[in-house]
């Protein structure tokens, strides 16, 4: 259908997981991708996968040199920025009394930190565009309380809250830039395989259980496709579950 096509888009941490299928989907729809990522070799080898309509750029997402030369590559090769996905974040355990100060630290730097900077720079340029979306990937974690996941509950709380501001900043401002948080429960992903061990064997299932806690990468990407296209034009400042109804039925 090409429902993105024409646009450019920046996936950050789109190496792997949820980021990788965010650009291999954009792409299939039309868009030109950045991939960004701290794994250059996956990154190369997925960009190489999508051809001329993609580039991988290594990128910390704390760093704000990182963003402006991201940004500015963007725009010197495809002319615009259109949608930015801010997926990259890093998850560690630790509840409010094993969490450290270095770990708290280390979480914010990443999750919140880097979506604020992300964030910054693509309005700065989207404006100048006429316009663009930003997804940011927050999760449940923000939402409700998950006593195993102190740093990474706060920092996704950040990103949910200011994902509000900035709408309505860009909305008073007359910027036509939309801004939408994606709140999963649990993805399939090389992050999450390495605390599998740590959930109930019953809830990992992508499959046909109805009970089912965790989803596919895809089942996010195609939430980021919407939101990324002018389908969801009206929807800005958004916070869109992807949890299989776990939140509200609070089983």
């Amino acid at each position: 259908m090409k429902r993105v096509e024409g646009k450019v888009a920046i996936v950050t941490g789109g190496a792997s997981g949820v980021g990788r299928e965010d650009a291999l989907l954009l792409a299939r729809e039309g868009a030109k991708v950045v991939i960004t990522d701290v794994n250059d070799a996956a990154g190369q080898v997925l960009a190489a996968e999508i051809g001329d309509g993609a580039m991988f750029l290594h990128h910390d997402i704390a760093v704000e040199a990182d963003w402006e030369r991201v940004v500015a590559a963007t725009v010197q090769r495809f002319g615009r920025l259109d949608v930015l996905v801010n997926n990259a974040a890093i998850l560690q355990v630790g509840s409010i009394e094993t969490t450290t100060l270095e770990m708290w630290q280390k979480v914010q730097r990443v999750n919140s930190e880097g979506y604020f900077l992300g964030c910054k720079h693509a309005v700065l340029q989207m404006k100048r565009n006429g316009g663009g979306s930003i997804v940011n990937m927050s999760s449940l974690a923000g939402l409700a309380g998950m006593s195993a996941f102190c740093a990474y509950s706060a920092s996704k709380g950040a990103v949910t809250a200011m994902t509000r501001s900035i709408a309505a900043y860009c909305k008073a401002s007359g910027y036509n830039i939309r801004c939408n948080s994606i709140h999963p429960d649990g993805i399939k992903t090389p992050m999450t395989a390495a605390l599998a061990g740590q959930f109930d064997p019953a809830t990992v299932n992508t499959g046909g259980d109805p009970m089912a806690r965790m989803c596919e990468s895809v089942d996010v990407a195609n939430v980021v496709l919407f939101l990324a296209s002018d389908e969801s034009r009206f929807i800005n400042g958004a916070e869109i579950r992807v949890d299989n109804g776990y939140l509200m039925s609070g089983d």
